[in-house]
C-alpha cells in the first residue's frame, strides 16, 4: 500500500499578480508581475545520518547511489512493498549527492507546456515523488541542509529501507549463463572493512557514472562517441560559496540589468562574468552565473568550467578540485570589482565534490535520440517526460557551448532504463541510455528522479509477473500497467497537447532533424537560431561536411576544405547547389569537378530529385535546403536515416 509522508508546506518563489484597471472597448486586462524575494527561513542543522545496524543477507532490490535519483528509486520500491537496501560510498555522510555535496542547489526544472507566464504556481512535468520533495524545500533553488534533511526524513519514514553509507566498494555479483548475464546482488565492503555478499532479485544503478552497470559488463559509449568524438565531454564544475549576501544585497541583484534576474531563491545572468580572465585559461574559465541561495546569507555559484578532466580517473578528479579551489577566490575578487552589488561579499569555500555533467552513456533496449527530443516525441512506454532545453556546455576554452533546442515535451521510454546484455539491472539518471545530444536535456536531476520512481515500481511489477526487465520492456500490456501504477503514485504521465514550434512546420524539417543529430546547427534558447530560411555560405558548408565526416568517418575520408580552393572569401560567398555537390563529392572521395559533381551525385542517387526540385534558387541555397540535401546524402550513401 502506498505510504506518503505528511507534507510540510514551505513557501516557494511566488509571483504576485496585480490586476490593473484598463479602459477601452476591448476590455483588456493588464497584469504586472511582481516577485517576492524575501527569505526568512532559518538554516536547519543537518540531521545525522545513521546506517542500518544489521543488514539482511538478501533484499528484493538494492539501489546503488544516494543521489536524488537513487533516493527516489528506493522510496518507490519500498512504497511498493519491497525490501530495499540503499547503499553508497565516496565518504558521503548525508543524502542528496550532487545536490547536497556537490552543492548544485539550483534546479534545472522540467516545466509543463501548460505553464502560464502569468501563473504564480509552477506546473512541472512528472510530479510524483519529485513534487513531494520539492514541496518541502524553499523553491527553484534550495538550502542544501534543507534538501538533505528532507531526503533523510523521507527515507526514515519507510521501514522497508535499510540505509548503508560510506561503503568502501560496491561490485555487482554477475551470473554469466544463458543468453545474457544476470545481476544477483552486490559484493560490498563496509566502512569498517567487512566484506559482505548481499543478494537481490534486482539492482538499480543510480550512481552518477553508471559504475555498477559498467562493472557488470553493460556496453556504453563515452562522451560524444555517438557523433564521432569520444574525447569530447562537457566541462566539470566546482561550485563555490560566497558569504555576506544579505536580503539587501540579494534585492540589489535586480538592479544589475543585462538579463540578470532573481526570484526568492535563484539568481541568474551576471553576463559580464564571462569577461573574467582566467589564471589558467586552457584549463578553467567561467560563464554567466547561476546563483542558488542558502538560508545563512550565503549563495552557491555554478559558473566555473574546468577542462580536460577525466571524471572516471580519481587522480584527474583531484586535479580538478585543486584547479577549481585555486581559481574560485580569484573569480570572487573579479566579481567584487565588476559588480558594485557584490563589493562586500566574501569567498567562503568550495564544494566537497565536483559537478560532473557527462561520462558514460549506457546502451539500452532503446537509445533516446536527438530526433526524439527535437520532435517532442511520445512513446508507448514513456515513464517520464522532459522539457528542459538541450544544454551542451563547453568542452574546452575555445568552445562556447550551445543550446541545441528548446523542446516542449518529450518522452523517456522505459526501454532506456534497461541495459543491453545484462538482466535484472536498471540504470537511472544521467548514465541511462541516451545519446549525447539528448543527454544535454535528459541528464537533469528532476527528470532522473522520475526515472528512479519508474524503476522502483518496475521491480515490483516484474517480480509479480515473473518477468525479467527486458521481457517487461517488450510487453505493451505490462508497461500499460506500470504506467497506471505510477499514475496512482502521483506521477503525471500525460503528453500535453501544445502548439507546435515553428521549426516543426517548416518544409525542410526532416533536414533539420538530420542536421541537429550531427551537430551541424543549434536553435538557441528559443529555437530562434535555426534560421532555416537564411542564406547558407560556402565556407560554413565545408565546416558542416567536416562534422559529417566526423560522425561517419568510414564513408567520408576526403578533406572538405579542398573544395574551397580557388574561391575568394568563401565565408562570405553564398552556397550554390554546384558548390554543395562538389564539397560533398570531395569529402566522399568521388572524382568530380565543381561542374560535374552534381550530375555524378544524381547518377549515384545520393541526392533525391524531389529535394533538388524544391530548391528556390540553386545559386543561393538556404540553410533548410542545405540540411535536406545533407540528409539525402547521408541516407542514400551512408544508409543512416534521421527520422
Amino acid at each position: 500500500m502506498l505510504r506518503r509522508n505528511k507534507k510540510v508546506t514551505v513557501s516557494v518563489a511566488v509571483l504576485l499578480l496585480c490586476l490593473l484597471a484598463a479602459a477601452g472597448a476591448a476590455g483588456w486586462m493588464l497584469y504586472q508581475k511582481k516577485t517576492d524575494t524575501s527569505n526568512s527561513n532559518p538554516r536547519q542543522a543537518l540531521i545525522k545520518v545513521e546506517s542500518a545496524g544489521e543488514l539482511q543477507p538478501d533484499y528484493d532490490v538494492i539501489v546503488a547511489g544516494t543521489d536524488p535519483e537513487g533516493i527516489v528509486a528506493a522510496l518507490s520500491a519500498a512504497r511498493s512493498g519491497l525490501s530495499v537496501l540503499l547503499a553508497d560510498g565516496r565518504d558521503r555522510d548525508i543524502l542528496g549527492g550532487l545536490m547536497t555535496i556537490g552543492w548544485l542547489n539550483s534546479l534545472d526544472l522540467n516545466y509543463s507546456p501548460e505553464q502560464s507566464k502569468l501563473s504564480d504556481k509552477h506546473h512541472f512535468l512528472n510530479k510524483g515523488i519529485f513534487q513531494e520533495w520539492y514541496d518541502q524545500i524553499e523553491g527553484t533553488s534550495f538550502d542544501t541542509h534543507t534538501a538533505a534533511n528532507v531526503f533523510y526524513r523521507m527515507i526514515l519514514a519507510e521501514p522497508n529501507i535499510d540505509l548503508l553509507m560510506k561503503v568502501r566498494s560496491m561490485e555487482p555479483i554477475v551470473l554469466d549463463s544463458g543468453e545474457a548475464k544476470r545481476v544477483t546482488g552486490l559484493n560490498i565492503v563496509t566502512e569498517e572493512g567487512d566484506a559482505k555478499q548481499i543478494g537481490a532479485a534486482a539492482v538499480i544503478d543510480a550512481t552518477q557514472d553508471g559504475d555498477i552497470a559498467a562493472a557488470a559488463g553493460v556496453p556504453y559509449t563515452i562522451g560524444r562517441a555517438d557523433v564521432g568524438r569520444p574525447e569530447d565531454q562537457m566541462a566539470v564544475t566546482l561550485v563555490f560559496r560566497l558569504s555576506g549576501v544579505t536580503q539587501e544585497v540579494w534585492d540589489s541583484f535586480a538592479t544589475i540589468g543585462d538579463g540578470t534576474g532573481i526570484d526568492k531563491m535563484s539568481a541568474w545572468g551576471f553576463k559580464a562574468a564571462r569577461d573574467y580572465v582566467s589564471s589558467n585559461p586552457d584549463r578553467v574559465g567561467i560563464r554567466a552565473l547561476n546563483v542558488g541561495r542558502e538560508n545563512d546569507e550565503t549563495v552557491l555559484i555554478n559558473a566555473m568550467h574546468i577542462f580536460d578532466i577525466d571524471p572516471l580517473d580519481p587522480a584527474s578528479v583531484q586535479e580538478a578540485l585543486e584547479i577549481g579551489s585555486k581559481e574560485a577566490p580569484l573569480i570572487t575578487e573579479y566579481l567584487r570589482k565588476t559588480y558594485k552589488q557584490l563589493e562586500n561579499i566574501e569567498f567562503a569555500g568550495t564544494a566537497p565534490e565536483l559537478y560532473v555533467r557527462e561520462t558514460r552513456h549506457m546502451q539500452g533496449e532503446y537509445r533516446l535520440t536527438a530526433v526524439d527530443v527535437v520532435d517532442n516525441r511520445d512513446f508507448w512506454d514513456a515513464i517520464a517526460y522532459g522539457s528542459y532545453k538541450v544544454d551542451i556546455q563547453r568542452i574546452n576554452s575555445v568552445d562556447r557551448g550551445a543550446i541545441i533546442v528548446a523542446p516542449k515535451q518529450y518522452g523517456v521510454p522505459f526501454r532506456s532504463l534497461v541495459p543491453l546484455e545484462v538482466d535484472q539491472l536498471l540504470v537511472v539518471g544521467r548514465a541511462a541510455s541516451f545519446d549525447s545530444i539528448p543527454h544535454g536535456s535528459a541528464r537533469v536531476i528532476p527528470l532522473g528522479m522520475a526515472t528512479g520512481q519508474a524503476a522502483g515500481a518496475a521491480v515490483k511489477l516484474a517480480a509479480e509477473r515473473g518477468m525479467t526487465f527486458r521481457e517487461l520492456s517488450k510487453s505493451e500490456e505490462a508497461i500499460a500497467e506500470l504506467r497506471g501504477r505510477l499514475t496512482e503514485q502521483g506521477m503525471d504521465l500525460t503528453h500535453t497537447s501544445f502548439k507546435e514550434p515553428d521549426y516543426m512546420k517548416h518544409k525542410h524539417y526532416k533536414g533539420l532533424l538530420a542536421a541537429v543529430s550531427m551537430l551541424l546547427t543549434f536553435g538557441g534558447d528559443f529555437n530562434e537560431a535555426f534560421q532555416l530560411d537564411a542564406g547558407a555560405m560556402a565556407g560554413h558548408f565545408s565546416n558542416s561536411m567536416m562534422m559529417v565526416k566526423t560522425v561517419h568517418p568510414d564513408f567520408f575520408k576526403g578533406n572538405p576544405y579542398a573544395a574551397l580552393e580557388g574561391l575568394e572569401e568563401p565565408s562570405q560567398l553564398p552556397l550554390t547547389l554546384d558548390q554543395l555537390a562538389y564539397a560533398a563529392a570531395v569529402t566522399a572521395g568521388v572524382e568530380a569537378s565543381r561542374e560535374s559533381a552534381l550530375d555524378e551525385l544524381k547518377r549515384r542517387d545520393w541526392l533525391a530529385s524531389e529535394t533538388i526540385e524544391s530548391i528556390a534558387d540553386p545559386n543561393k541555397l538556404t540553410n533548410g535546403e542545405t540540411f535536406s540535401l545533407v540528409r539525402d546524402l547521408v541516407q542514400h550513401y551512408v544508409g543512416v536515416i534521421y527520422e
